[in-house]
């Protein structure tokens, strides 16, 4: 019998959902990520005397590590496993958000924000694919938006701690809350998370067989599993892989959607705080309007969820991405703050739950040797285009 088709037809275990909850608190650590650097860029410019224009720069470093992560940390996993990745990259973010407790420079920051996000860009794609694979049909949909709403929660509080704490303890207590928070989940992961099913089905690692059945009675599936036969090309898992003519159009598609979203959404959410607070309005209200559009992604990603479980993933997708173009245009009009925080909730929504639908999408467009290549690559070409929109923008603005 293949576990993978039992998993796909049968009801949700305990197990499961919990291995779903660990996938969601790995991407609230994304979140809390982003947005605790977006509002801290001001605080740490004034102790350190920078220039505005270094603001953009602080913003972009980590999306430069998750992109560089994302790349070359993925491919990893499909090498040696999600899990030991998962644990792996999980570890160096939690250093990072260390040592930038420690750093009195800007190109200390820079250079430990680069490193930090090198570990949550090899944690999104495992993640991405491990909440795919445990996962049945009927609620695969609902499970990747309850992963994606993490990264809303993650950014919800990271703007929370950091309007609390900084007041209190200095910019750099978000840093270390986060390191801590991070800490602690490398330990979770250890010691519950256990390895991709398709991976083991895949590669047949060291007692692959004995694995899967340790699996199937954790997530309580009966029966006598067997490993399929696989081919020489199953084993090579190459990058090159996704530029293959079966692949190629898939790949070029699945990578422009995931630039054109992921770079409006982050663009939104890391600079929204400090223009509004450069264009005159108060820190308190600039931050407002900036967690309401982390919040408004956590309700999108819900709400994409609950839709996919009885429409496409596909046409979903197609109407969130429209209506948040329509949502954004509105939002930059507004002038009354209680307008502006729903419209923010609004665009936060929209745009987050476009990028569930790519995650909900993109792990199917793959075979299992080389899915976390796939998924990691797409991740990583989005980055770069949020990497993109941040520079511009700053030029744009300074200019």
């Amino acid at each position: 019998m293949d576990l993978r088709q039992k998993i796909a037809d049968s009801p949700m275990s305990g197990y499961q959902w919990l291995v779903v909850s660990l996938a969601v608190l790995l991407n609230i650590l994304d979140g809390f990520d982003v947005l605790a650097i977006a509002f801290t860029a001001k605080s740490i410019s004034g102790e350190l005397n920078l220039q505005p224009a270094h603001i953009g720069t602080l913003m972009s470093a980590g999306f430069i590590g998750m992109a560089l992560g994302s790349f070359f940390l993925a491919p990893f996993a499909d090498k040696f496993g999600r899990r030991p990745l998962l644990i792996t990259s999980t570890a160096i973010a939690s250093l990072g958000m260390l040592m930038t407790y420690f750093c009195s420079s800007l190109e200390s920051i820079t250079f430990w924000r680069v490193f930090t996000g090198i570990g949550v860009g090899g944690i999104l794609p495992c993640t991405n694919v491990i909440v795919s694979e445990y996962s049945n049909k009927k609620w695969r949909g609902l499970a990747i938006a309850i992963y994606a709403a993490g990264f809303g929660i993650g950014a919800t509080l990271g703007g929370m701690s950091a309007i609390l704490l900084q007041t209190a303890y200095g910019w750099r207590s978000v840093f270390l809350t986060g390191a801590i928070l991070t800490g602690i989940t490398v330990i979770a992961i250890t010691a519950f998370l256990p390895e991709s099913v398709d991976y083991l089905l895949s590669k047949r690692p060291s007692k692959a067989l004995q694995r899967l059945q340790t699996i199937a009675q954790k997530i309580k599936k009966t029966g006598e599993w067997t490993l399929v036969d696989i081919s020489p090309q199953q084993k090579k898992g190459s990058f090159f892989r996704l530029f293959e003519p079966s692949n190629l159009v898939t790949t070029v598609l699945i990578w422009l959607s995931f630039i054109g979203v992921m770079s409006s959404f982050y663009f939104v959410s890391s600079w929204t705080p400090t223009l509004l607070e450069t264009a005159g309005m108060s820190k308190t209200h600039s931050q407002s309007v900036g967690i309401a559009i982390s919040l408004g992604g956590t309700i999108g990603s819900l709400v994409f969820g609950f839709i996919v479980s009885k429409y496409s993933a596909k046409s979903t997708l197609m109407a969130f991405t429209v209506l948040s173009a329509i949502a954004a245009i509105w939002f930059v009009n507004a002038s009354i703050l209680a307008i502006a925080i729903t419209l923010a909730i609004l665009v936060g929504a929209l745009m987050n739950g476009c990028i569930t639908g790519l995650y909900t999408i993109n792990p199917t467009l793959y075979d299992a040797d080389y899915r976390s290549t796939g998924v990691g690559a797409a991740i990583g070409v989005g980055r770069l285009g949020s990497i993109l929109s941040l520079l511009s923008s700053q030029v744009i603005y300074y200019k």
